[in-house]
């Protein structure tokens, strides 16, 4: 099957989005987990987990927004999703941001491998997306880390 670059954009934009998604997900549990924390545990959880996430949060949808934008394409907005449900303790969030900073890491690095970013022919994209992987790649080792030592 051939893909027109009008639909190669399209899937693209829907593919960023969904890891995008993820990203924010991954945002929502640690900023609920950082709560929970004592002092010490928390500026660790900040410095090693929630900066890189923001960061990449942020980078994801300025991609988006950017990729969306070149080429003429409706964009959607992202909400703050839920944590999820509120009997959860800081180790089982640390665990969830850690579970979706990964699964954003492999759709974005399947993203990658499919080709899709150079056949649109997107450099700025490309840039973009290897950036997002760069900030995410380390958390799900570093929320791992982080649970070892959390209520001890």
């Amino acid at each position: 099957m051939t893909y027109t670059n009008a639909e190669a954009r399209e899937q693209l934009l829907e593919d960023l989005a969904s890891a995008t998604d993820q990203i924010a997900q991954s945002l929502a549990c640690l900023a609920e987990a950082y709560e929970q924390l004592d002092e010490h545990t928390a500026d660790q959880l900040e410095q090693s987990l929630f900066a890189p996430v923001q960061h990449a949060y942020g980078r994801a949808r300025r991609a988006y927004t950017e990729f969306a934008s070149r080429y003429g394409l409706p964009a959607r907005s992202f909400e703050s999703p839920s944590p999820g449900p509120e009997s959860q303790d800081a180790r089982a969030l640390i665990e969830r941001a850690g579970d979706a900073a990964g699964e954003a890491d492999q759709a974005i690095g399947d993203l990658q491998d499919s080709m899709l970013p150079v056949e649109v022919g997107d450099p700025e994209l490309r840039a973009g997306l290897s950036e997002v992987r760069a900030l995410i790649s380390e958390v799900p080792a570093r929320a791992r880390s982080l649970i070892r030592t959390v209520g001890r």
